[in-house]
């Protein structure tokens, strides 16, 4: 590192040599230690200096460096940093490059290798790709080149401490206006769901603020690989997985999960992302008694969740027809979730499934995004008819 640092006010070659005292002697980045090193090297510095050393000497060993001001925005659900001089955020409205950067792609590297090992988990040439969760809840995801080609990609999710209620997603538009009383009959319906879309659709935001609609009677057990769903509810039992550690022993996945939350008297089982095989035993879940399960999937389109269910089924090894019989008695309903072309989440369709001719399972569109309202579509008198069937709403 070289050069200066306008928000210190002295340049990075010092605080590298700050850091190798401090490193040295043992000792924390405290405003006292920091003017200490300076002044063993010939230097004064006044007072805001010194503060400004020391804070920028923490965020570097103990917090998360240039991206800290990033992450403390309230705004912000997602940073990205694919090149020192390439740091993007996301608020809500698709990705902004910000004025942020690093030194070099050696402080990248720093940093993701630092954040991981805060996590528990090992980020070096062995080991090239981190997948973790920070204390604070953040989502960590980094790669170390060769493997990510010319720098470290270093990927943070952050996980805010309160859920957005349902009346905030229709004041952001996620949810149409007048959409949130479908939402409200589905949780007291009791049926089945699963919230399908891509990647950052806000698949997590919306099932959080569902769940915090459930009746506060009823308790809830969340199975997730990463603890991201933070619903408003006051009964809420949290259950997240665990990676293998280096010797390849002690790993708890999703599966697990389900299995040990099926013995904790469920009224709501939700499965925070079905991937993998967990799939097997969340339809066998549902088809047992426990209504009102719910999860999230990744899928393009909410006519491809049964093709999607059925690769997940298969791969863990139920064949098509047990599989699509599984997925007929357990689900009801898909919520999808889309980016627009502004970056704004929003419901974009609701489907009810139903078997074909054939017997396989289908998705019928019942209910499609309009600015002003849903617009209706074939299924929706068969989505009414459930609604009404196990609330009386509607």
């Amino acid at each position: 590192m070289s050069g200066w640092d306008p928000a210190v006010g002295t340049d990075c070659g010092l605080l590298n040599e700050v850091r190798r005292w401090l490193a040295e002697n043992g000792s924390e980045p405290t405003p006292a230690r920091v003017a200490q090193a300076l002044r063993e090297r010939g230097r004064v510095l006044g007072d805001a200096e010194v503060l400004g050393a020391a804070e920028r000497l923490r965020s570097e060993l103990v917090g998360s460096g240039p991206l800290e001001p990033l992450l403390a925005d309230p705004s912000v659900t997602d940073v990205l940093v694919s090149a020192p001089d390439r740091v993007w955020v996301d608020r809500g409205g698709g990705l902004e490059l910000t004025a942020v950067s690093f030194p070099d792609a050696a402080a990248v590297r720093r940093l993701a290798q630092r954040l991981a090992a805060v996590a528990g988990r090992r980020l070096d040439d062995a080991r090239p790709w981190v997948d973790a969760r920070l204390p604070d809840g953040t989502r960590l995801h980094a790669v170390l080149p060769p493997v990510a080609v010319g720098s470290t990609c270093l990927s943070l999710r952050v996980v805010r401490p309160r859920a957005f209620t349902l009346g905030e997603l229709v004041a952001a538009g996620t949810v149409p206006p007048g959409g949130e009383g479908v939402l409200r009959a589905l949780i007291a319906s009791r049926l089945s769901y699963v919230i399908s879309g891509g990647t950052g659709t806000g698949k997590t935001t919306l099932l959080s603020a569902l769940l915090g609609l459930v009746d506060p009677g009823e308790r809830i057990v969340l199975a997730e690989d990463s603890a991201e769903l933070r619903p408003a509810h006051p009964h809420v039992v949290r259950l997240e997985g665990r990676p293998a550690n280096q010797e390849g022993a002690g790993l708890v996945d999703l599966q697990d999960l389900v299995r040990q939350a099926l013995r904790m008297r469920p009224d709501r089982l939700v499965v925070g992302e079905v991937r993998g095989s967990e799939v097997v035993s969340l339809l066998a879940a549902l088809n047992t008694g426990h209504e009102g399960g719910c999860g999230t999937l990744h899928a393009n389109a909410a006519a491809q969740v049964p093709a999607r269910l059925e690769a997940l089924g298969t791969a863990a090894g139920l064949d098509r027809a047990a599989l699509h019989s599984q997925v007929a008695a357990a689900l009801s309903v898909v919520l999808h979730l889309v980016r627009d072309h502004g970056g704004r989440r929003r419901i974009s369709e609701v489907h009810v499934l139903e078997r074909d001719p054939s017997g396989l399972v289908v998705t019928v569109p019942a209910l499609r995004w309009g600015v002003e309202a849903f617009a209706y579509e074939r299924g929706w008198e068969r989505l009414r008819g459930l609604l009404q069937e196990g609330s009386g709403a509607l």
